[in-house]
């Protein structure tokens, strides 16, 4: 979540191969980033145990973290594993490289640890790693077929790919992104791969809280915000998806499909509408709308797997909300009640 995406609606908006390695399409689709940017956090043993008493069967982890993998091995708990950004360029340049991430975090836990998907980089689109994402991608991908491990490989961007949003149907990548994502795209499709997107209607309504309704981002409004052609939207998270579809399909993407591997609202820390009602309400919604296997007005009757953002408070983040995303204090308890399995 380095990106703010203040400009999501910037238009006149009066209205607003091994048996634990798996790529299935199980109910479950909630899962919780699990962020590492703390120094008061329980040990890795009690928050997969933590994940576990909540019936949270998905994970994101950023970064490769032997502690945590050991803990996750036996669980039933599937894992989304991120590169670090700054280990692109190499990784994109690298073969050999490649193959010693997979041996060295992969490898050793996949007879044990259930690995969703590897994501190459978190929000580098766009920037001056964006040119290594793909390559870095087809590197991991060789890397992990020569082991006989059958993980999909993938990258995580934030909406500020796009150049337009507004409204859903003529979502389309930026100048500065078009190059990078249409070649990923045609990867992704050619593979059956999803493409991870992190999602955030908090920011678009504090960028723009004279604009955007509160209760469009929050899931509570009942009545259609956005009328865009023969669909009609209700929330701002769909509408967000909706113009990374169209996207995709304008560059080839046709067929890929969207995971939101972050989404979250902060109970604190200063920013517009960022109270603990609003954060309980949000991620209560969110849970309960993906949970509801309606999909979005675009890609109905499909439920989208969706990760929240994030376990835990992390005290060694920037401070304001960036601190407040948790949905548990470092202690365990709850900065308020998440229903994660509704």
């Amino acid at each position: 979540m380095g990106q703010v995406m203040l400009f999501f609606f910037g238009v006149s908006l009066w209205l607003l191969g091994c048996p634990w390695i798996t790529h299935s399409a199980e109910a479950q689709v909630i899962g919780v980033n699990y962020g590492l940017f703390g120094d008061d956090l329980p040990s890795p043993d009690k928050v997969i145990a933590l994940y576990t008493s909540r019936s949270i069967t998905r994970l994101r982890l950023f970064n490769p973290n032997s502690t945590v993998l050991e803990a996750l091995k036996g669980s039933a708990i599937e894992v989304v594993l991120g590169t670090y950004n700054e280990e692109l360029q190499r990784l994109s340049t690298d073969a050999s490289y490649a193959a010693d991430w997979v041996q060295t975090n992969v490898s050793p836990y996949a007879s044990s640890v259930r690995f969703r998907y590897i994501n190459a980089g978190n929000e580098v689109i766009p920037g001056k790693l964006a040119s290594y994402v793909l390559p870095a991608m087809r590197n991991l991908d060789g890397a992990l077929r020569a082991a006989n491990l059958h993980v999909p490989v993938t990258t995580a961007v934030a909406t500020q790919v796009l150049a337009v949003s507004y409204p859903p149907s003529q979502g389309s990548f930026s100048e500065s992104t078009a190059g990078v994502m249409t070649p990923i795209a045609a990867f992704l499709q050619a593979k059956k791969i999803p493409l991870l997107v992190n999602v955030y209607p908090y920011f678009a309504y504090a960028g723009s809280p004279g604009d955007v309704r509160l209760d469009y981002a929050l899931f509570t409004v009942q009545d259609v915000v956005v009328r865009d052609g023969a669909l009609g939207y209700t929330n701002l998270f769909d509408a967000m998806i909706d113009s990374m579809y169209a996207a995709l399909e304008k560059s080839g993407g046709t067929d890929v499909d969207i995971v939101v591997s972050e989404t979250g609202w902060p109970s604190g820390g200063g920013g517009v509408g960022a109270t603990v009602e609003n954060a309980r309400v949000y991620n209560n919604n969110v849970v309960a709308h993906v949970a509801g296997s309606g999909g979005t007005p675009k890609r109905p009757g499909k439920a989208t797997e969706t990760y929240l953002f994030a376990m835990f408070n992390e005290n060694l983040k920037p401070e304001g909300t960036e601190r407040n995303f948790g949905l548990f204090r470092p202690d365990m308890s709850e900065v308020y009640h998440v229903n994660l399995s509704p």
